[in-house]
């Protein structure tokens, strides 16, 4: 596939990432407090749907990763919002079962797809390493979300998400400079300004 049609796909997906923490910033500045809107989680989806699609063009075993771990938590949140039901039956399925089945087309490539994620000349082991462990630390922000909104049954962004989220943007923004990605490095640039500014609203509203 050509480079300008992955790097298209990889873009909209920033693009979508980018768009979520826009609106939820501009609605949180209005409203004084940090909110979490319906959108934010939709299209959280969609867009973690597409960046696993580029991260598997790129070869990148960090960024499917990263998209991996989080991709059923923006699921969950749906749910909880009770916005998942509105879906139709048919794209909920394929939503559902479509992790599952890129492992599947994985086991069927086997040879040619480890041999790309694991030993991609463009990506040392060290490197592939800190990207990994960037990719964990970002997710781990929905994990903590997660459980947090698991227990207050309502699903919202707590301040721990944005200290996880700024902290993994951070190191991401790192890998993306020496892996010499344009994707990421736009995307985790303009998020790295969201991050901090919600957290300057965190503690105005505790002031």
């Amino acid at each position: 596939m050509q480079d300008w049609i992955i790097y298209s796909i990889g873009f909209f997906a920033q693009i979508l990432f980018s768009a979520r923490l826009l609106l939820q910033w501009i609605l949180s500045e209005k409203s004084k407090t940090v909110l979490t809107p319906r959108f934010f989680w939709q299209l959280s989806l969609l867009a973690s749907f597409l960046l696993f699609i580029y991260g598997y063009l790129r070869h990148d075993f960090a960024i499917m990763l990263g998209q991996t771990l989080t991709y059923f938590i923006y699921i969950r949140n749906i749910q909880i919002q009770g916005e998942w039901k509105k879906f139709p039956w048919a794209f909920r399925t394929f939503l559902w079962l479509f992790p599952f089945l890129m492992v599947i087309y994985y086991y069927n490539n086997n040879k040619f797809d480890l041999q790309n994620l694991f030993q991609n000349d463009n990506i040392p082991l060290w490197l592939l390493l800190l990207g990994s462990v960037a990719q964990v630390i970002f997710t781990f922000r929905f994990v903590y979300q997660w459980i947090y909104s698991e227990k207050r049954k309502e699903s919202s962004l707590p301040r721990g998400f944005w200290v996880l989220s700024l902290t993994g943007a951070l190191l991401i923004l790192s890998y993306a400079i020496l892996r010499k990605d344009p994707v990421l490095l736009i995307g985790h640039l303009f998020g790295s300004v969201i991050y901090i500014r919600n957290l300057m609203i965190l503690n105005k509203q505790h002031d």
